[in-house]
């Protein structure tokens, strides 16, 4: 997520040898006293500016960020090894919104950041954001929140031009109320044989639809608040699937698996018109298409109404040998000020009502995405958006519901054979 261009599969197998050895990490320093912090990521969080100027402000600190670029899929895996081991963890780690209930199981494995002061910070963070750090009902602060992830809808506007469609964003807003409408644009898209699909995947769609019905119906995914597995029996799961499977069946989406080469390839080659857009996948489109492609992207809304899809907390593993200056790092990676510069290198919409009122983020304009107002697109709503609880295998279950969604685009599997396995497989891999 979030990478360069053409540099996309050197970064991730980069940051995936990075990721594979286990080292006792943290407990670098040099004989002039300087303190080496590991920052364990994923995707790109934007923090290379933040960086340099926190090692400016702090000559004995030096940073080294770890899994730049890399997936979830590739990078939580590695965290819960390096957690298991009590070695090899970053001083900072990077935990995303589907995993929180997993490690919330044992937040021993974090400083308690109730401890070290951070209780004055509540007021930073949206309250939504701040309890998904928390764990033993409360008594527990396990990590202080990045960003959060507002929908909309990202498109090429020659490719749009190309099929007679609409350019402006306003207009392309209006085209797309519903899901069922965006459906009916894209047929309109795909008569004008433009060359390129109306969509990169499915399971992108598909992800996006089931958090924002999730997000104003039940309120959770795959697992209800008691942490039972409802893949079969929550309608948002069931709604999502079979509006994906009406984008699928109206050869709507050009099939390019997401996070792939392929997928990456795509954007540079302008594949597609379309793409479901969290605030964060500006910095991915932007990364991907390359400088070439400044302007010929802009933002309207998502059809439907509103959605959150990511967001992390950043945490201290108790493991690390620098907690103090670790912490220090943390809240100000997560502070407004930390927000805002996040926002400004990768779009990352903050978490932080500060940050959100900051005319920084609040006014700002993306000039590769046609001079966007992305601070009102993604900020207007940011207060309202509603959180979806996501159970302790989340991630897990996701990926089995995903690649069965991904059989029916690629025409392995009927869409009932699809359902069938999504459904059997996701309770397998909540047993694991």
């Amino acid at each position: 997520m979030r990478v360069r261009p053409r540099r996309w599969a050197a970064a991730a197998l980069a940051a995936t040898v990075a990721l594979t050895g286990i080292s006792a990490c943290g407990d670098e320093s040099a004989g002039d006293g300087t303190i080496t912090l590991t920052v364990d990521v994923f995707s790109q969080f934007g923090y290379q500016d933040l960086y340099q100027q926190y090692m400016a402000d702090h000559p004995n600190i030096k940073i080294v960020e770890r899994g730049t670029g890399t997936n979830l899929d590739e990078y939580s895996p590695k965290l819960t090894q390096w957690l298991a081991a009590g070695s090899g963890a970053g001083d900072v780690v990077a935990i995303e919104e589907g995993l929180l209930v997993e490690y919330r199981a044992n937040p021993g494995n974090f400083v308690n950041l109730f401890d070290h002061g951070a209780g004055d910070l509540k007021g930073n963070y949206l309250d939504w954001r701040w309890n998904q750090g928390l764990a033993e009902d409360g008594k527990y602060l396990m990590g202080l929140g990045t960003d959060v992830g507002g929908m909309a809808m990202c498109y090429r506007k020659d490719l749009f031009e190309k099929a007679g469609l609409p350019t402006d964003r306003a207009e392309v807003s209006k085209l797309w109320p519903t899901w069922e409408a965006y459906i009916e644009t894209g047929k309109k898209f795909a008569a004008a044989n433009t060359g390129a699909s109306f969509l990169d995947a499915a399971t992108n769609t598909f992800n996006t639809i089931l958090l924002q019905t999730a997000g104003n119906s039940t309120g959770y995914s795959y697992y209800d608040t008691s942490d039972n597995l409802v893949v079969d029996s929550n309608p948002a799961v069931r709604e999502a699937y079979d509006t994906t499977v009406k984008i699928i069946d109206s050869k709507l989406s050009g099939a390019f698996g997401a996070w792939s080469n392929e997928w990456v390839a795509a954007f540079k080659q302008a594949k597609f018109a379309t793409i479901a857009c969290p605030a964060w996948m500006t910095g991915v489109i932007e990364g991907n298409a390359g400088p070439e492609a400044k302007g010929k992207w802009d933002i309207a809304s998502v059809p439907g109404n509103g959605g959150n899809w990511g967001g992390s907390v950043l945490a201290v593993p108790k493991q690390s040998k620098h907690k103090k200056e670790a912490i220090e790092l943390l809240k100000f990676l997560t502070s407004p000020e930390g927000q805002i510069g996040a926002f400004k290198s990768k779009g990352n919409l903050p978490s932080s009502p500060q940050a959100l009122d900051d005319p920084a983020v609040k006014d700002a304009t993306n000039p590769y995405f046609s001079d966007a107002p992305v601070g009102q697109i993604f900020g207007a709503g940011a207060r309202s958006l509603k959180p979806v609880y996501m159970g302790p295998k989340n991630q897990a279950v996701r990926t089995e519901v995903e690649n069965a969604v991904r059989t029916v685009e690629l025409g392995q599997r009927s869409p009932a054979d699809g359902w069938t396995d999504a459904v059997n497989k996701a309770k397998s891999a909540a047993q694991k």
